[in-house]
């Protein structure tokens, strides 16, 4: 006969065992869909425009590099996802490496102001609203069984969502970074589907942060199909091409004008977002790109009223990748892609010591343009990695054809040349 108490007990320990699974369970569907709240409690209205600043003032920083680097191409980035993911970077980057991610990318030092504030926009970036889609993610990938300090686990986790998973780098490296790239593509509704392309992700990977971002929304004002018809689009001053041009006629925008530049708003549903179409005087975009400023960028946009219009406007799609390491580099931040026996990185917030250095940091972008309204995603990864000599030193087995030389060996005149194909043979 079975004891009442026991099986009171048993009972008990069922029921807390169902809850502790559904809680969990709920958890983890909660981060799937976006809809965990980041810590934002002691963010400040001071702290956030803190940070908002410095993402647009990065991301001005940003396109003077892509637009010399990457001269007479179209351009697209998301300013957002790239401070972010180098945001979660610098969590745990220390001493100068810190100090040099801090005046690129404009963070708050205080961890008590910036954190928050970071979160707050996590937050605002996902929100529940039936007429606009828009929600961002973050993750962390480590290497299994490589230490991470919980102190840098715990502040992803709390102020950016960035659950960490544990992938085989090391061992199965293109499963880890296939791994990567299907969250990537889940998070960007299918449009991002290899950020990180192969060869990006190496078995010296330790730590790649993650970042996606994807927005689709409607004009409050949609474009007639029926007008949408082929018309000329100078590229430059030798090159016309035809292009699908959607138009609008004598309908009420957002508008703004001076000597330099015609600015065109166009509003999505929800009165939340909007689309800047900064179309310069004169066909100069080179001296509009050469003087743009935030300061430039906030005056124009005060100046926007609202006016009846004649639009004519392309439609296009975009797509995008960068490795943004040259960029980034020239842009004030060298020691967080120099290994640390070199005297460079120091991400010792990650680890505890200094083991690790930025390997890549890549990007990818989407847009698409028509007379509905938008869809637009992006992704950025920072790939981490050990140094060779982390691993030990290295293994040199000649068990294969090798050339050899001797040589002086100051001068480096060779006195003797050849090769081994086969040493059983004389």
């Amino acid at each position: 006969m079975i004891n009442k108490k026991n099986l009171l007990i048993f009972v008990l320990a069922l029921l807390f065992l169902i809850l502790t699974v559904k809680t969990v369970f709920l958890e983890e569907e909660e981060k799937r869909s976006g809809s965990v709240k980041a810590d934002d409690s002691g963010a400040t209205v001071e702290g956030i425009e803190v940070v908002e600043k410095a993402n647009n003032e990065f991301a001005l920083k940003l396109y003077s590099k892509l637009a010399k680097d990457n001269e007479g191409e179209n351009l697209f980035f998301s300013p957002y996802s790239i401070s972010t993911a180098l945001a979660m970077t610098y969590e745990g980057a220390e001493s100068k490496t810190a100090e040099e991610i801090r005046e690129v990318f404009g963070f708050p030092e205080e961890d008590d102001a910036r954190r928050p504030a970071m979160a707050a926009l996590y937050n605002r970036l996902n929100p529940e609203n039936p007429e606009y889609e828009l929600k961002t993610a973050n993750a962390l990938w480590i290497q299994d069984s490589f230490k991470i300090l919980n102190d840098f686990t715990d502040t992803i986790e709390r102020y950016y969502v960035g659950s960490a998973k544990n992938v085989d780098f090391e061992g199965d490296t293109e499963k880890s970074r296939e791994t990567i790239n299907d969250w990537v593509a889940q998070k960007t509704n299918d449009i991002i589907n290899e950020l990180f392309p192969e060869g990006s992700i190496t078995p010296l990977t330790r730590l790649v942060l993650t970042n996606a971002i994807y927005f689709k929304g409607d004009w409050v004002m949609e474009f007639d199909e029926d007008l949408t018809e082929d018309s000329p689009f100078r590229v430059n001053d030798t090159t016309t091409v035809d292009v699908p041009m959607m138009r609008s006629i004598e309908r009420k925008y957002g508008y703004y004008e001076d000597d330099s530049v015609q600015i065109l708003e166009l509003g999505y549903k929800g009165d939340r977002l909007s689309m800047l179409v900064i179309l310069p005087e004169d066909e100069d975009l080179a001296s509009l790109e050469e003087t743009i400023s935030l300061e430039k960028v906030s005056e124009w946009r005060e100046g926007i009223v609202e006016r009846d219009l004649n639009i004519y406007l392309p439609k296009f799609k975009l797509d995008t990748k960068y490795d943004l390491k040259k960029q980034l580099d020239s842009l004030g931040m060298p020691l967080a892609f120099t290994p640390p026996s070199q005297n460079g990185a120091d991400f010792s917030g990650i680890t505890g010591k200094r083991d690790l250095f930025v390997g890549a940091i890549v990007h990818d972008a989407f847009i698409s343009v028509d007379e509905v309204g938008t869809e637009a995603a992006a992704a950025t990864g920072v790939e981490m990695r050990l140094e060779m000599a982390m691993e030990g030193p290295p293994v040199f087995r000649a068990d294969r054809p090798f050339l050899f030389l001797i040589q002086e060996k100051e001068s480096g005149n060779i006195l003797f040349l050849g090769r081994v194909i086969n040493p059983s043979q004389n």
